[in-house]
């Protein structure tokens, strides 16, 4: 695939259809199973209170996948993303609820690179917290 975003196309400010991806604990349970990290925070209650969490929490990996969807949906290309990288800054909540929660995301064209790149920054928000600090990706477009 290639990128269907053409790189003249884009200025710095740019700004990506900002999107919200909803989280339940259901979410949480299917992707330890795919990854592997069945730390009982993501899924346990009891435990993850008794650890001085408010609740369970969503997977790091997690909230990061689902927030570069953003850029991928806007590239058309998963492959576009050269780097991506982040900081945890606070949890994403998951209460047993028929709701879960929200990932709230928007991002922009920050600069624009050599070699046909942008970096692209990402506002990664649970409620009224930021959950991803430092959230900048390098997508290659044609």
């Amino acid at each position: 695939m290639t990128a269907k975003v053409s790189y003249d196309s884009v200025e710095i400010g740019t700004e990506l259809p900002a999107q919200s991806f909803p989280v339940t604990r259901a979410a949480l349970v299917q992707y330890a199973g795919a990854s592997g990290d069945f730390n009982p925070i993501h899924w346990n209650e009891k435990f993850a209170r008794e650890v001085g969490l408010p609740d369970v929490i969503a997977h790091g990996m997690f909230t990061m996948a689902e927030a570069i969807r953003v850029v991928t949906d806007w590239t058309g290309d998963p492959g576009s993303v050269v780097e991506y990288g982040v900081r945890f800054t606070k949890p994403v909540v998951v209460p047993n609820d028929d709701k879960g929660a929200l990932i709230d995301v928007s991002a922009k064209v920050a600069a624009l690179l050599d070699d046909r790149r942008v970096r692209v920054d990402l506002t990664v928000m649970s409620g009224d917290k930021k959950v991803l600090g430092m959230s900048r990706a390098v997508v290659q477009l044609g």
